[in-house]
């Protein structure tokens, strides 16, 4: 690695995301729940024992558990039709407690900003954070600013960071999806990308694209309580990469197959008709107020209804399941009924989004 650069394409979330988290981050950083790789670490709480991803053995009481995430904004523009770098950031880490299963609870926010932004932005950033983390229900109980020289940043950075609870009967992670799995989305993909990328590009379309940015950890809680412990195996939100590689990562870390129909995939007009204009795949677009869930099959019925009941959730379907078959590949039937392989995003459709 001693002669080579990062590239945009390395913040992409894709397979340059992947390989550099693996070859560095991980041979340096090398523990057991990291290793879990995550949307949030699960914790012991003080005076537990034993790895926190595995459930207690038999006979043994359930304890809760602590989730923990991390995660940085960089999206350019600051603000964009359904939101802003403030309210991706309260969303963005409520989403990644959630993923595990948690309730979130207290979020920090550390700012690093660009000499010249206008105060103004800065506190209508600052009070959208404020509203948004009031209506998910957490507090941002502590934070750190910076300022840097003009030139050395664009405008304004976010890093925020996350602490829940996970209730004991809650289990899930990336490696736990089974053959037989149902596999559900809970709305339309590529919203959040395409708002982006239009804004950037100045296009506009009878149906304006608005971003999908949303905080779902109500949606998860409804979706928990609708279904048995430990119906729901694996949840994540298609961020960075978009759908394709958030599947690809569930089926590698499982060790299955994922099959998936084309034109089972919500996808909004809007953003397929962009998506042709600029030669991108919706499948790789970025999500922000979506998720995937790999549900036991007997639950997948319950679990649709507890979706399309919430109103981030009205959209939601039944897009594939996870088979013994072509272990770590995603499979898609296209709409002509062919197969093709529906691989991780190599290359950065879409810098600076998230």
């Amino acid at each position: 690695m001693s002669d080579e650069v990062i590239l945009l394409a390395h913040g992409s979330g894709g397979k340059l995301s992947h390989d550099l988290v693996e070859r560095l981050f991980l041979r340096h950083f090398d523990n057991p729940t990291l290793l879990q790789l995550d949307d949030a670490a699960v914790l012991p709480m003080p005076g537990m024992s034993g790895p926190a991803h595995q459930p207690p053995r038999a006979g043994q009481p359930a304890n809760p558990r602590l989730a923990f995430t991390t995660d940085s904004y960089v999206v350019s523009p600051l603000f964009f039709p359904g939101g802003d770098i403030g309210k991706l950031a309260v969303c963005g880490t409520v989403n990644d407690l959630s993923m595990s299963g948690a309730r979130p609870l207290w979020l920090s926010a550390g700012f690093i900003i660009e000499e010249g932004l206008p105060l103004a932005d800065l506190e209508r950033i600052v009070a959208s954070m404020a509203s948004t983390a009031e209506e998910a229900g957490v507090q941002i109980v502590a934070g750190d600013t910076k300022v840097v020289d003009r030139g050395s940043a664009d405008r304004l950075f976010i890093n925020t960071a996350g602490v829940g609870v996970v209730a004991p009967d809650v289990e899930m992670s990336g490696d736990r999806g089974r053959a037989g799995d149902v596999v559900l989305i809970s709305g339309t993909i590529g919203d959040h990308g395409m708002t982006i990328m239009t804004q950037r590009e100045g296009l506009q379309f009878d149906s304006p694209l608005v971003s999908d940015c949303a905080a779902l950890n109500g949606m998860v809680a409804r979706l928990l309580a609708a279904v048995p412990a430990g119906s729901i195996h694996c949840l994540r939100d298609p961020t960075r990469g978009g759908l394709a590689t958030t599947l690809n990562e569930l089926a590698a870390r499982s060790g299955v197959g994922i099959e998936v129909e084309e034109m089972a995939v919500p996808v909004r007009d809007a953003v397929r008709g962009s998506c042709e204009l600029l030669g991108l795949d919706p499948f790789y677009v970025a999500n922000e107020g979506k998720l995937v869930a790999l549900v036991a099959p007997q639950a997948a019925s319950a679990a649709l209804t507890a979706l399309r009941a919430h109103p981030l959730g009205g959209e939601a379907n039944v897009i594939g399941q996870v088979t013994a078959d072509h272990p770590g590949r995603v499979v898609l039937r296209t709409a002509l009924g062919a197969r093709r392989v529906l691989d991780m995003l190599v290359g950065e459709q879409l810098p600076r989004i998230c």
